[in-house]
């Protein structure tokens, strides 16, 4: 269900793996629950959120203190988060901005609208890594349900293995939904930190064309993401 990355006295950090449901289900113990149980912490804090399917980090505080400020610099965009997505698809675009806000679809999902009152900002980069297969390296700018998946469906190019965004057919023929939150770094008081782990399961996430492709990006906060307008400058309504 999980490993611990860090085990820091203020937070723990753990790298999930897919199919791990965050909360109960069924009178089973979620991620959470069984996290607290296992090593055997006194209290500890949701900070933030991983779908069912995807696999990667996640940080739990240990005290209410370390959740306010964690929390909040999630809230105010102080996070820096880093996914990695697979597609058999190819995107009407290889690389930009995807940005709009989110409404509730059909069967619990989500969908892109055009609209920009409180959007969902999405940046990434994309390359093909052998025939059919495309990678890609997100960063969400917001936390929004089901954003990386609703944001990479919206250029065409759903999750390979995601059978709620994509052709049900193929996913079903993938081991896997293949999206991962690969890196993350934040501030606690003076103190900066930074995590990154690459996938563990998936067998595209395990062949060689992957492990080429990336070498590139094995530290995504050093590409030329490009700078967004801040909110204050902005002409738009956020």
């Amino acid at each position: 269900m999980y490993d611990i990355v860090e085990n820091n006295p203020e937070f723990v950090v753990i790298y999930k793996k897919p199919g791990s449901s965050f909360h109960s289900e069924s009178g089973e113990a979620g991620l959470f629950e069984t996290v607290k149980q296992q090593e055997g912490f006194r209290e500890l804090f949701p900070v933030h959120r991983l779908d069912k399917i995807t696999s990667g980090l996640l940080v739990m505080a240990k005290t209410a203190e370390v959740n306010k400020l964690l929390t909040e610099a999630f809230s105010q965009r102080q996070v820096q988060k880093y996914y990695l997505a697979i597609s058999t698809k190819k995107p009407n675009k290889k690389q930009g901005l995807i940005k709009g806000d989110m409404a509730p679809s059909r069967r619990g999902a989500w969908k892109l609208l055009t609209t920009q009152d409180n959007p969902a900002i999405t940046q990434f980069f994309s390359k093909s890594i052998s025939a059919g297969r495309r990678l890609f390296i997100v960063k969400p700018h917001t936390g929004k349900t089901h954003q990386i998946r609703v944001a990479l469906k919206s250029i065409g190019a759903p999750i390979a293995g995601d059978s709620l965004y994509g052709d049900s057919v193929q996913s079903d023929a993938c081991d896997r939904c293949y999206l991962h939150a690969y890196s993350i770094a934040f501030s606690l008081g003076e103190k900066q930190y930074r995590f990154t782990e690459l996938p563990r399961e998936g067998e595209i996430f395990s062949d060689d064309f992957f492990a080429e492709a990336i070498q590139e990006w094995r530290e995504p906060w050093l590409l030329s993401w490009p700078q967004l307008v801040p909110r204050a400058q902005s002409a738009e309504k956020t």
